[in-house]
């Protein structure tokens, strides 16, 4: 399963993933356009886990004292 994700990522990127954590945005881009099931998804996610794939980390910036705003920093 793993190498047919691998594959598609080739050709719809023309490239080959740098990291894991390229394939698991990939991942998580086709689950949430229904391009695959959530039992695909966890069992792709499981396995870009096992390779230290990480999901970007969400930070709190401060913008002033009365709002603040979430964003989320890739890497």
């Amino acid at each position: 399963m793993l190498e047919e994700l691998i594959h598609r990522f080739q050709l719809e990127k023309n490239q080959p993933p740098l990291h894991a954590n390229e394939l698991l945005d990939y991942v998580q881009k086709r689950y949430i356009h229904r391009e695959i099931s959530i039992v695909e998804y966890k069992n792709l996610f499981n396995e870009l886990n096992k390779r230290n794939a990480e999901k970007p980390h969400s930070y709190v910036m401060k913008i002033n004292q009365t709002h603040l705003q979430h964003i989320t920093i890739p890497g």
